[in-house]
Parts: structure tokens; C-alpha cells; sequence
């Protein structure tokens, strides 16, 4: 018996997990190509000639998210056939990307219409970068977790993926509205996208944190709902509810420890006035580590 056997490592498992590798490689390298076709540039003239640290930090965001989705498409389960592998690791990870520029088109027509994304990034816009980054993020970890709660590969598995998915969607507009009216109150109804596309870097962070946020708890939701692959109306009803009980609860809780951790600061003055990074920073710390021990306590 050999080191790897001990630890129940075979050859054919080690092939299957080369098959993965390979795939996940290829897709991750497909995508930074895209990002730059998207938008119809040449994305090394972008990154390495012009310097254009917005589009490096948006290509950074999507080449994060695809990795995410691809560690849910990645089971560590021997398939039956490396075939079956092969087909079953490119069809998630095609699928993962496809809903990853699915979202972002959603996020840059619905949550964020008041003005050209894609134009701000390529102008060098780093505060429209990190949020777009952000958002390709939390898709991502939205998705990862629906396919780490679906099983086998059918066309109800996809179905019950782009439901959830759907749900998600809807969840990331109503928390940018919500924050949009926040923002609004407490700054004599400016806007918070304007604010954004003035390169308000501060405000970015904050929001992404929120964003990523929302994400994770709604990971926990795959801890509750049942997989039903042919209950595509219970599924979307128990998406729904779980996400706005947990964007309730997660919104809450961030509030009593903002309050606790930036005692004595003045975080609506410091972020959208002062346009304090560090005071964002930590605020964005806060969110995403609310976020993670409320998913790991539902886990």
C-alpha cells in the first residue's frame, strides 16, 4: 500500500481531480479574456499599458467569483466515468459563469440604472470598480451555495439553480434600494449611485460589505430548504423567506456591532461626508464578519 492509498487517494481519483483542475483552469483564464471582450477592449492594453486600475480591480472581481462558483461545482466525489466528470465540472462552470454575467448585467440595469458602468470603469473609476467586484462576489458565493445545495445533474438541477439565483437577484436590488434611502435621508436626498460615480471610495467599501454580506447569509438558507428537484414554486417561496429573515437579522445584528466596535464615531459624517476609507474598512470588516459567524452558527 502506497502513502497516497493510505489516505484513501487512488489513481483514478487523482485523474478526476486533474480533469477538474484542468477545466477550472481553462475557465479562469476564459474569463479574464471576456471581461475585456464584454466591454470590447483588449484587456491586456487595459491592465498592463493604460494602467487602468478600475479594470483591474473589476477583472479581479469576476476571476475571484468564478473561482468561488467553481469550488461548488468541484464535489471531491469520484463520477462514474472521467467523461461524466468532465461534462458535469464544464456544465457547472460554464453555467456558474453564464450566472455570473447574468448578475452583473441585473446589478448594472436594475440596482445600479443611473449610469454606465462599464463606461465609468473603462474611464477609471475605482469606487464603481469595487462595487461591481463586490457584486460579482456575492453572486458568486449565491451561487456556489444554491449548487452546493442542488444534486445530480438535470434539467431540474439548472432550473432550481436559476430560481434561487432569481431570488438572490431580487435580495441584492432591495438592499441597494433600501441603503439608497439611507443614504438619501441623511444626505438631503443626494444619490447615493451619483455619489458613487463621483469616485466616493468610502462609500463603495461600505456597500460592498453590506453586499457580500447579504451573500453569506443567504448561504445559510441551503442549511434549511430541502432539495425538491421538481418543486420549483416551494423552492422559490423558501429562498424568499429565508433571505429577507436573514437580511432582517443580519441588518440588525450589524447595527448593534457597528455601534459597539465605532463607539463615539460618527460613521453617516466620517463615510459619506469626510469620505473616511479606514472607517469604511473597518465597517465593511464588520458586515462581512457578522455575516460569516451567523452562517456558520445556522450551519
Amino acid at each position: 500500500m502506497t502513502f497516497l492509498q493510505q489516505y484513501g487517494i487512488t489513481e483514478p481519483l487523482l485523474i478526476i481531480l486533474a480533469i477538474d483542475l484542468a477545466i477550472a483552469i481553462v475557465l479562469l483564464a476564459f474569463m479574464r479574456y471576456l471581461q475585456g471582450w464584454s466591454v470590447k477592449v483588449n484587456s491586456t492594453q487595459e491592465l498592463a499599458e493604460r494602467d487602468n486600475f478600475a479594470f483591474g480591480i473589476s477583472t479581479a472581481g469576476v476571476v475571484a467569483a468564478l473561482g468561488i462558483v467553481l469550488t461548488g461545482a468541484i464535489t471531491g466525489e469520484a463520477a462514474t466515468s472521467y467523461t461524466i466528470e468532465a461534462i458535469g465540472m464544464t456544465a457547472y462552470g460554464v453555467f456558474g459563469l453564464v450566472l455570473i454575467r447574468l448578475g452583473r448585467f441585473l446589478h448594472d440595469k436594475i440596482a445600479l440604472n443611473e449610469f454606465p458602468k462599464n463606461e465609468e470603469i473603462l474611464k477609471g473609476n475605482v469606487s464603481v470598480a469595487v462595487v461591481d467586484a463586490a457584486s460579482a462576489i456575492a453572486t458568486a458565493i449565491i451561487i456556489r451555495a444554491v449548487l452546493m445545495w442542488a444534486e445530480d445533474i438535470t434539467i431540474d438541477t439548472f432550473i432550481a439553480i436559476f430560481s434561487a439565483f432569481l431570488v438572490s437577484q431580487l435580495v441584492l436590488v432591495i438592499l441597494t434600494r433600501v441603503r439608497e434611502n439611507r443614504y438619501a435621508k441623511r444626505n438631503q436626498g443626494a444619490s447615493m449611485q451619483q455619489a458613487l460615480q463621483q469616485g466616493q471610495t468610502a462609500l463603495a467599501l461600505r456597500h460592498s460589505g453590506y453586499m457580500i454580506a447579504m451573500a453569506l447569509s443567504f448561504n445559510a438558507a441551503s442549511h434549511f430548504i430541502i432539495y425538491i428537484p421538481s418543486a420549483y414554486v416551494s423552492n422559490i417561496i423558501g429562498w424568499l423567506a429565508f433571505s429577507f429573515v436573514m437580511l432582517i437579522l443580519m441588518s440588525v445584528i450589524i447595527t448593534i456591532v457597528k455601534k459597539l466596535v465605532l463607539a463615539g464615531i460618527n460613521l453617516a459624517e466620517e463615510v459619506e461626508q469626510q469620505h473616511n476609507i479606514g472607517i469604511a474598512a473597518v465597517e465593511m470588516a464588520i458586515s462581512i464578519a457578522v455575516a460569516l459567524i451567523l452562517t456558520a452558527l445556522m450551519a
